[in-house]
């Protein structure tokens, strides 16, 4: 029989990917988000538009067994969103209830296979201040001490999971994302995370000119590419062992790093200028001693190869946002035109 899978966040950007590559490999996937997915139409058999912090609404998604089901649904963002402080209580309100909701519903169907989509966020922020030498490893999550509330909510959900696991014979997954980028996922409107936002400032920069990034530029990060992602996702949940592990990329830059690396991409001549913004943690970097160790994974593709299929599909958004106001003002004025 054709295995079966639920993708919660269906509609985002890993969500979308999971999608695809679990049609790839025969599954029926139902994907469930509150939106449809903004740049593709979803490979799902089943989509369905609905909000999974209402108890009813999760009851009627969850309505049949599944192999296999996949909680990646979340209130989140880039630093931009996260670390302004004025979304805190969405965040933690919405993202806690959407979890509270899914484990109740699967617990009643006696559903057993779960993932869930943690965040290097929950890691506590003082192993985090040097940015030549961050301590991400999966033992160092306590004393717990996350540098927002976002990271507080993941860090709460993660244990959630594991709970239910003990309590009611769940078989829980947990990775640990560290900054996923790509092709097909936000890169505008304040909720892009750092590539995405570096990748569009340099597609709309005329040549020779500059751009901005937040804080010093020498914070660092490691950003793993979706196919990554993915691989480790579903590695992870077909094994025998449950996590919470690091799912990400060993290539720690610094941002102004990332930036040049991204310019030099383009082709173009620019200037990187720095500015006052909200930039988290001084240093972030994945450690994947434990999940080479458990599942002989490790990322293959370099943070630069990853970067030139995202810039251009980036560049390609941004040309035709241009083309479609182009487009808009030159109605108008026909229009003017006509009425006058």
């Amino acid at each position: 029989m054709m295995k079966t899978a639920l993708v919660c966040g269906a509609g985002g950007f890993i969500g979308g990917h999971l999608v695809k590559k679990l049609k790839e490999q025969g599954f029926w996937v139902r994907g469930v988000d509150l939106k449809f997915h903004e740049y593709e139409e979803s490979t799902a058999d089943d989509f369905m538009i609905c909000d999974l912090r209402d108890q009813y609404s999760v009851k009627h998604t969850i309505d049949m067994k599944f192999d296999e089901v996949y909680q990646l649904a979340a209130d989140m963002g880039g630093a931009g969103f996260i670390f302004t402080g004025e979304n805190d209580a969405d965040i933690m309100h919405n993202s806690a209830t959407i979890n509270l909701n899914i484990l109740d519903a699967l617990c009643k169907r006696s559903i057993k296979n779960v993932f869930y989509s943690g965040s290097a966020c929950m890691y506590p922020s003082h192993n985090q201040e040097d940015p030549n030498n961050p301590l991400c490893s999966e033992e160092s999550a306590y004393p717990a001490n996350p540098d927002s509330e976002y990271g507080w909510e993941k860090l709460f959900s993660e244990r959630l999971y594991l709970a239910y696991g003990r309590n009611y014979g769940m078989n829980v997954k947990i990775g640990r994302y560290h900054n996923i980028f790509g092709p097909k996922g936000t890169w505008n409107g304040g909720r892009e995370k750092a590539p995405a936002a570096i990748c569009r400032k340099v597609s709309e920069a005329k040549d020779g000119t500059h751009i901005e990034i937040w804080g010093s530029g020498e914070q660092t990060r490691s950003f793993l590419y979706i196919d990554e992602c993915i691989e480790g996702t579903l590695l992870l949940m077909r094994s025998n062992w449950s996590g919470p592990v690091n799912i990400g990329s060993e290539e720690m830059v610094s941002i102004r790093k990332l930036a040049e690396m991204i310019i030099s991409i383009s082709g173009k001549k620019l200037d990187i200028n720095t500015c006052v913004g909200p930039i988290g943690v001084m240093g972030r970097n994945s450690d994947n001693k434990l999940i080479n160790e458990k599942l002989g994974w490790k990322p293959a593709k370099s943070l630069r190869d990853g970067l030139e299929i995202t810039y251009k599909w980036i560049q390609e958004q941004v040309s035709n946002k241009a083309q479609a106001h182009c487009s808009d003002a030159k109605s108008k004025h026909d229009l003017c035109k006509l009425e006058a």
